[in-house]
């Protein structure tokens, strides 16, 4: 049994759940967002507030009853506060700075590395060795943390690379004579 899928997504005001067929939409301050849910699981509204159910007993229905129940609290969240992921930027030189959108990286190489960020998302620099980046969408945000942080993962000799805020690097011991 589902133990996240049982508790019912809250609704706060100024945000607006609608169900139709297979596709659950929240609109709030922050945009709108919908979601398709599989046909094995029952999402109903009532009194302010999202139920998610299984439709069946079946092993992939309760399987899927709690990933979509924070799928939608996702929604819920993501069009009433949004979003966000912070990435540092550890090493000499290692620096970053909007152009526009998009976000010019300085990470080591023999060229500059300019991100293209996608809509949904928008990025900031808090300094030049921090990116802060928002937005309604949960997954869209943490994407394009990952790739940005792709290129140029933490490495465990030295502890340089694009890490997110907050991450510890297992450091390892280097070559004994």
């Amino acid at each position: 049994m589902s133990r996240v899928g049982k508790n019912p997504v809250d609704v706060p005001s100024g945000v607006e759940v609608n169900v139709k067929g297979s596709v659950v939409s929240a609109k709030g301050k922050l945009g709108e967002l919908s979601y398709e849910f599989p046909a094995c699981i029952g999402v109903a509204l009532e009194d302010g507030k999202v139920v998610v159910s299984p439709a069946d007993n079946s092993k992939h229905a309760r399987a899927m009853w709690g990933t979509a129940r924070a799928r939608i609290a996702n929604l819920v969240d993501g069009v009433s506060k949004g979003f966000e992921k912070r990435l540092e930027l550890v090493g000499v030189g290692y620096r970053a700075q909007m152009k526009g959108t998009d976000v010019n990286l300085q990470l080591g190489y023999s060229h500059d590395v300019l991100f293209k960020i996608p809509a949904g998302v928008t990025a900031a620099t808090d300094g030049p060795t921090q990116i802060i980046l928002t937005g309604a969408d949960k997954q869209k945000v943490g994407q394009v943390a990952a790739e940005i942080r792709a290129w140029r993962s933490p490495e465990p000799y030295k502890g340089k690379g694009v890490r997110y805020q907050g991450e510890y690097v297992m450091m390892k011991e280097g070559k004994k004579k």
